[in-house]
């Protein structure tokens, strides 16, 4: 009889050892339960130096221990820490040598994050079904705008970088501003109506709207579907430039044109003066270039055509004709030399036949 199960006699109820109900009711919780999200508070949180996570997921009323193996570990973007409300998804089960419950966590995200992730994401498919992310109708920047329009804060890092960057390679292009606020409350309506007003004005030929870098929460005022819906009705082109080259938000969806930071926007709405100048002399050693090739070729025509009208000239035709005519007076003279020889001869045969 197997050593973990003993009946204390026949009919008797079933005796198991400890390690065998842990392993029972192990195997009963983890084909019992799916994969389950959980919302909690992070306390006790263990790094050992496998690379496990193990701490405790805890709300107001109760808490459960939770382990995250090292492969899981590892994918995570960021460390979590002792008090952060975070969103779990984790299998149900129990450590039988100790007989604690767990969850063995899959994927964890902080909770904040993870309710915006998903209204972004309802919000995209959304939009993307209405068709605002069509690409027929992404109008494209111009090459030479008169006047760059920029929807974004006043003190922030992102205006100065767009400055510098249109100091640099287009010193001449006049830059209109229009501060607003680029987060908290209240933000998105102000650079939907900034961005309307900047529609209606018609001031600037492009318009770039955006801010630095942050994290989700931070840009949230571009992922809401005000922004979109005045982006999308602008009449002048927009380029969405906001955070960092990893975020992406609904406005980079919208807008004509996504650039990764809001230099390479600025990049992408100035001419570049000395890339202009390095083309306008390619462009003039082309032109040299080909103007030498064709002055060669009309020098070549004219000498030829030079040459025809000298052999065309009527003195040229006189001065053949007078070698022809001495040629031919030549060959008469010589001719009626031959005659007269001829006829001497047979006046002198005539002679003789007299004498």
């Amino acid at each position: 009889m197997n050593d973990s199960i003993k009946r204390v006699a026949a009919g008797g109820p079933m005796v198991l050892t400890v390690s065998a109900l842990n392993e029972r009711v192990r195997a009963l919780l983890e084909d019992a339960f799916p994969l389950v999200c959980v919302e909690g508070e992070i306390s006790n949180l263990a790094r050992p130096r496998s690379g496990h996570l193990y701490f405790s997921l805890k709300d107001a009323r109760a808490q459960v221990r939770c382990a995250m193996f090292r492969n899981r570990s590892m994918l995570l973007r960021l460390p979590p820490t002792d008090g952060q409300q975070v969103l779990i998804r984790a299998r149900v089960s129990l450590y039988a040598p100790r007989g604690d419950f767990q969850l063995l966590v899959e994927h964890l995200e902080d909770a904040g994050d993870g309710a915006l992730r998903r209204a972004f994401d309802a919000l995209r498919e959304k939009l993307e079904r209405e068709g605002l992310f069509a690409l027929e109708r992404k109008r494209p920047v111009p090459a030479f705008p008169k006047r760059v329009g920029v929807i974004t804060s006043a003190t922030g890092a992102a205006f100065r970088d767009i400055l510098q960057v249109l100091k640099r390679r287009y010193p001449g292009l006049p830059v209109l501003l229009y501060p607003v606020p680029v987060q908290g409350e209240g933000a998105a309506e102000q650079i939907a109506a900034t961005i309307r007003r900047a529609s209606t004005r018609g001031d600037c030929d492009v318009l770039i709207v955006g801010r630095g870098g942050g994290s989700l929460e931070d840009l949230w005022a571009f992922n809401e579907e005000i922004v979109a819906r005045a982006i999308y009705d602008c009449a002048v082109p927009i380029v969405s430039a906001v955070g960092h080259e990893t975020d992406t938000t609904i406005s980079d969806f919208v807008a004509d044109v996504r650039a990764p930071t809001p230099s390479a926007a600025a990049e992408l709405v100035s001419p570049s003066v000395a890339e202009w100048l390095a083309k306008f002399e390619r462009l003039g050693k082309q032109l040299r270039r080909s103007q030498e090739s064709s002055l060669r070729r009309l020098s070549q025509q004219l000498d030829w055509i030079e040459r025809r009208l000298i052999a065309q000239h009527p003195e040229r035709r006189l001065e053949r004709d007078r070698e022809r005519l001495r040629h031919l007076t030549g060959n008469l003279h010589r001719s009626w030399q031959v005659l007269e020889r001829k006829r001497q001869t047979e006046r002198d045969r005539l002679a003789m036949r007299l004498l």
